[in-house]
């Protein structure tokens, strides 16, 4: 069915029962792909149920979108996603979500930290009907100090923030009914910040701890100020503090300012005193330009997001969807070197 809130999305092909969709958004992980499809075959193989592996290319420059139309080419129950150009990983999420057709749906990222063993106990507490599945991080391996701590931070500062109750030291790893992803489809806003949104769904939700692996193979594609970005969106998607933070800041000011002045007249005309000089006008006049470039600054975040969803553009645009019939289910065996893989 098409959704009503995506009209640019392809009408999917009539396709076979599927119990179980795993979401993987892809950007430039050609080193950890051979292992997660391993990984993944050995997981669910047991499991005994059809499954399809959604994976999105997010315009990656290092081949990863031509080895995953391989696999998907040589695995029908592989679907492989390319978009037109990178657009950020919460877009990759939401084609990924768009795409899957399963009654479950597992995000997982490509690096193997979220251990992919503990989808069984996912689909046990899906069973037992619960529509979200949230796995929270008991602990974080391979990850600086300063890294665990500042995430710790933004989570609590989050929810401090928000009216919305985000689950801390929750990722993207989560299982989800068809229901659940249903009521995403339906949230149309191109700031997107998933983890808010998954938790604004709401729905009976069943939370596991799990211990955070390493990276199986290749190196983190975040950066310090890529995560304060996303972290800075995170919070102006879901709470208007800072902008009461600056109009509280700019009442702070003027009330100095005020103070100020008013004691400067004061000593003026009381005791004789000549009216201060050139260095206290300089340091008031500093702190109120201070003041008000950080309001704009604040203010200017906010209609920014305005702009972007007034425009209404597409979340993302698919290049190719790659999927090869189930009927023709020949399982060559893929070379594990990802140096195999086609030349971009």
């Amino acid at each position: 069915m098409r959704s009503e809130s995506r009209p640019w999305l392809p009408e999917p092909a009539p396709t076979e029962h599927v119990a179980l969709s795993i979401v993987i958004p892809v950007y430039n992980e050609l080193a950890v792909l051979p292992l997660l499809h391993d990984r993944l075959t050995r997981v669910l193989a047991p499991l005994g149920i059809s499954y399809e592996l959604v994976l999105v290319d997010d315009g990656s420059r290092d081949g990863s979108g031509l080895y995953l139309v391989e696999l998907a080419a040589r695995y029908p129950e592989i679907k492989a996603a390319r978009l037109s150009r990178n657009f950020g990983k919460e877009a990759a999420l939401t084609a990924g979500l768009d795409l899957s057709v399963g009654d479950a749906v597992v995000v997982l990222d490509a690096d193997l930290q979220d251990p992919p063993e503990l989808i069984e106990h996912m689909l046990a507490a899906f069973h037992a009907g619960s529509d979200i599945v949230s796995m929270k991080r008991r602990s974080r391996a391979g990850e600086s100090w300063h890294k665990r701590l500042s995430a710790h931070l933004f989570y609590r500062l989050l929810n401090r923030l928000s009216h919305i109750e985000i689950p801390a030291d929750t990722g993207d790893f989560r299982l989800m009914s068809r229901r659940a992803v249903h009521a995403m489809q339906q949230l149309p806003e191109r700031n997107r910040y998933m983890k808010g949104l998954f938790a604004w769904v709401g729905l009976p939700t069943h939370v596991i701890e799990y211990d955070r692996e390493e990276r199986a193979a290749g190196n983190t594609k975040w950066n310090v100020l890529g995560l304060f970005g996303l972290a800075f969106e995170g919070i102006t998607s879901f709470s208007i503090a800072p902008l009461r933070w600056a109009t509280g800041l700019g009442l702070m000011a003027a009330l100095i300012g005020f103070s100020f002045g008013l004691w400067i007249v004061m000593g003026a005309l009381i005791h004789g005193n000549e009216v201060g000089g050139y260095p206290s006008l300089i340091a008031v006049i500093t702190f109120l330009g201070g003041v008000q470039l950080l309001s704009i600054g604040v203010v200017g975040e906010y209609v920014g997001k305005t702009y972007f969803e007034a425009k209404q553009r597409p979340l993302y645009v698919l290049r190719d969807v790659v999927q090869s019939p189930r009927a023709a289910s020949a399982t060559p065996t893929l070379p594990e070197d990802p140096s195999h893989a086609p030349a971009p």
